[in-house]
């Protein structure tokens, strides 16, 4: 019997889809979740309190020789992360950068022309660092896996406005205003719908 489940703080679809043995792909589509995927749009963003339906799993059967060895990989495992590391409105470009995920060596690499890298990293991951630049001039970059709110929320636009380098305290207003003047949008310090779709535009989702 297909069953609920909350989402709580920390979770995202690929580490929910792994606990339940499932496809995150198999989750977003259920016709049981169609409400909260018409609501959310992003799988990657979910929020705390949302309910997801656990569909049943449904067996498959593969023909196979029984006197050889045969490996079967489940899909969408490891999930991938993009990010862009950014100093002062400056991308960190053709840098090389080491990822640690929770306190262990990951994956090693170097940001493309735009500052962007991609890695793979685990469904149930929490934690981890990025530390970019050459030895004598490394910058470390603190990523919380699943803590980002929907852009729909007001603590989920805050997130993002966080995440590009503004200073938003609990007075949330200096920061809307030195987003909305760099932006070129009327500068009121209110989250309006204007200020979110640029939100969007310059950080991604």
């Amino acid at each position: 019997m297909p069953k609920e489940y909350t989402v709580r703080q920390g979770d995202c679809l690929n580490s929910i889809s792994e606990k339940h043995g499932l496809f995150w792909q198999t989750l977003w589509d259920d016709p049981g979740n169609k409400a909260l995927k018409d609501r959310r749009k992003d799988p990657n963003v979910l929020q705390p309190g949302d309910i997801l339906t656990i569909p049943d799993k449904r067996e498959k059967n593969e023909d196979c020789s029984s006197d050889s060895k045969h490996r079967f990989r489940k899909k969408g495992v490891p999930a991938k992360m993009k990010v862009q590391l950014v100093i002062e409105d400056e991308p960190i470009k053709n840098q090389p950068y080491s990822m640690m995920i929770d306190d262990q060596f990951w994956s090693e690499g170097t940001t493309d022309g735009d500052g962007y890298l991609e890695t793979a990293v685990p469904p149930q991951v929490k934690t981890g660092k990025i530390i970019v630049g050459p030895p004598d001039n490394r910058i470390s970059f603190s990523v919380d896996f699943g803590t980002l709110d929907p852009l729909d929320t007001e603590d989920g636009a805050l997130q993002r406005l966080r995440n590009m380098g503004y200073e938003v305290g609990e007075d949330p207003r200096g920061a809307l205003e030195s987003f909305q003047e760099k932006e070129d949008l009327t500068v009121t310090g209110e989250l309006n719908q204007a200020t979110r779709d640029r939100i969007k535009e310059v950080f991604g989702q």
